[in-house]
């Protein structure tokens, strides 16, 4: 019997599934999912606390490709700016920065931002490039309560095993009315339907928490947050998600394409050559994932939330004294 309460709303979790592990290294494991019956949101079991966060795809060296592909990761970093809305010099946080692309991307376009990483591996990269990222999670971070403008947690949150207690202290870090940007994936997609046990996102170990719409903004609403808008079409991983998630149901390999280019996948295999020919399916993929964005179905989604209550307002200027002649009494 399942006693724990569905993380993201409370409710009651139900044994939903078995799915197979997303990461090539743990061969044929698979894993048991919950699911919440009020929310949707669904949860990994892993009794054995498997801890992938440091090895295959996500080990040490730079990705296949990564250099010719900046550009496009420089304009996935913009538009996640947009959808933040924070104003240019807003002081910004980013939880779980990685290797710290966005947090320099951020400053470059005149904020002043900064991350924390709970991974050495990824610290040192931000060093590298000079993006200020501290070695810390959310549970050890020292950030004054309300001296943050934005919050980002992109493709964070479900990592975690309990993302309420998380976004509980990121809320006292951020101002009144200062805004939080979360993006996961989004079980209640198309691209999860079609994905099903091999759907791209679901990437079990390591994701934890399989989040709604539905679960993300209940979680939200308790944390102490006010949900702005839900943004479903997402070119950073939607319509390739799409393409990987079909792909997956051919290949032997989870995710080859994805595990190729994080050099955590064999070049020469059977793998290489369904992937090559399932490659003049992506623009298909592309249009079926703008469809389901438009219907509200986006295989990943961005949440714009916003801590409740008006930023203090600037001390008022001393009145300048008038040149106009002291009235006389009548």
């Amino acid at each position: 019997m399942v006693t724990r309460p569905c993380p993201a709303c409370g409710g009651r979790l139900r044994f939903w599934r078995s799915v197979p592990a997303s990461d090539p290294a743990l061969g044929s494991r698979s894993f048991e999912l919950l699911r919440c019956s009020a929310c949707g949101t669904a949860v990994t079991v892993d009794d054995a606390v498997v801890d992938l966060h440091e090895t295959g795809a996500y080990g040490g060296g730079s990705p296949r490709l990564s250099y010719a592909a900046l550009p496009v990761l420089r304009r996935f970093d913009a538009r996640r700016l947009s959808v933040l809305g924070a104003p240019v010099g807003a002081r910004l946080l980013d939880v779980g920065a990685g290797r710290g692309r966005f947090v320099l991307s951020a400053r470059a376009a005149g904020y002043d931002a900064f991350g924390i990483e709970p991974s050495a591996r990824g610290v040192s990269a931000a060093a590298l490039i000079g993006a200020p990222v501290e070695h810390s999670s959310v549970a050890d971070a020292s950030i004054s309560e309300g001296s943050v403008d934005a919050v980002t947690l992109w493709h964070v949150l479900e990592h975690l095993d309990d993302p309420g207690s998380a976004l509980l202290r990121i809320r006292d870090w951020l101002r009144p009315g200062g805004a939080l940007l979360v993006g996961m994936p989004n079980l209640d997609s198309w691209q999860a339907r079609i994905g099903g046990s091999r759907w791209y996102h679901l990437d079990v170990p390591r994701h934890r928490v399989h989040f709604t719409v539905a679960g993300i903004r209940a979680l939200l609403e308790r944390s102490g947050f006010e949900p702005v808008r839900t943004e479903h079409l997402l070119l950073e991983h939607n319509p390739f998600g799409m393409w990987q998630s079909i792909v997956n149901r051919f290949t032997r390999t989870p995710s080859y394409l994805y595990n190729l280019l994080k050099r955590n996948a064999p070049a020469r295999s059977r793998d290489a050559l369904i992937t090559a020919a399932a490659l003049p399916l992506a623009p298909a993929a592309a249009a079926l994932e703008v469809v389901a964005g438009l219907a509200g179905r986006g295989g990943t989604i961005a949440v714009l939330a916003r801590r409740p209550g008006a930023p203090p307002a600037p001390p008022a200027s001393p009145a300048a004294p008038s040149s106009d002649p002291p009235l006389r009494p009548e």
